[in-house]
């Protein structure tokens, strides 16, 4: 920051006057004012310009996006800048995610025999309907705790399914299943669903839902998060980026919150670094456009 600009700051800032700062720095008055009304150069423009799109943009992803996302923004846009210098802009004007919180497991092992671990923490898939993990999390609010049950495509990180309950139990997690189904059109015979050995997923309710939708279960070990970790990947980024930075009055609110933010935001438009930064739906969208098109030159190069 010039000598100038300190000047100004100290009056926007805190009420200093310009007089008793330039005096206190040993500067004219009379060259500070020439300075003030002179009109910015290209470069000071730019700068003044980037940094009210860093903010717009990081307003739009609810004070979540860090600079990597940020940079991703703002070369849509057109802009021709680097990590460092959004890095740069950001801690200058205080911009900054939230610090994540180590999560507590809500797990109570289930009597009933659990499936066998069929992913053996290979979070991946190549292609949609093929993997998809889920977990349940609390979310508190004033009226008392509040579980979101979820089930996640590991294909795009798309939200497929999600439901949400004052009660931890099994007819929460059928109810994101059922969800997930009904997203996929209702075929997803042969999908592998993973989870925790939680008492929601080895309930008889839960197995046979799996069993009516041919979805195949699959568990990690008991008292390990690694073997769930993208399920837990998504509770921690849920709490981190929107559960944390509200409150919510009731469980009604929080409800409708949360499943705006996870329609509105989460699957359309935050970007996602396994997909190459692109949101889920729209990575969904461009892999199904690029695999038809692919498609179409191997049956005009046969025909």
């Amino acid at each position: 920051m010039s000598v100038a600009a300190f000047i100004r700051s100290q009056k926007t800032g805190y009420g200093i006057s310009h007089v008793v700062s330039c005096r206190a720095l040993g500067v004219s008055q009379s060259w500070f004012y020439k300075w003030k009304d002179r009109a910015p150069t290209s470069r000071e423009q730019r700068r003044a310009d980037l940094d009210a799109v860093i903010e717009k943009r990081f307003a739009a992803s609810g004070g979540t996006y860090g600079s990597p996302r940020i940079t991703r923004d703002l070369r849509e846009d057109g802009w021709r800048v680097s990590v460092n210098t959004v890095a740069a802009r950001m801690a200058a004007l205080g911009l900054a995610g939230r610090a994540r919180k180590k999560p507590r497991s809500l797990t109570r092992r289930g009597k009933r025999p659990a499936a066998p671990d069929l992913v053996r923490r290979r979070f991946t898939a190549v292609a949609p309907d093929v993997l998809w993990c889920g977990d349940v999390t609390e979310i508190v609010t004033d009226e008392g705790k509040l579980y979101l049950a979820t089930v996640e495509d590991l294909f795009s990180r798309r939200l497929l399914g999600y439901a949400m309950s004052e009660h931890h139990d099994a007819a929460l997690t059928v109810a994101s299943l059922q969800m997930a189904v009904a997203t996929r059109g209702g075929s997803v015979d042969g999908v592998i669903f993973h989870s925790d050995r939680g008492s929601e997923y080895t309930a008889a309710a839960y197995q046979a839902a799996c069993r009516r939708s041919g979805v195949v279960q699959s568990m990690g070990r008991v008292g390990c998060a690694l073997d769930n970790a993208a399920a837990e990947a998504f509770n921690s980024t849920l709490k981190v980026e929107f559960v944390h930075r509200h409150r919510f009055r009731t469980r009604a609110e929080a409800r409708l919150r949360i499943a705006t933010w996870i329609a509105g935001f989460y699957n359309t438009g935050r970007r996602h670094s396994a997909n190459d930064g692109l949101p889920p739906v729209a990575f969904e969208r461009q892999v199904i456009e690029e695999r038809q098109a692919s498609s179409a030159l191997v049956r005009a190069a046969v025909a």
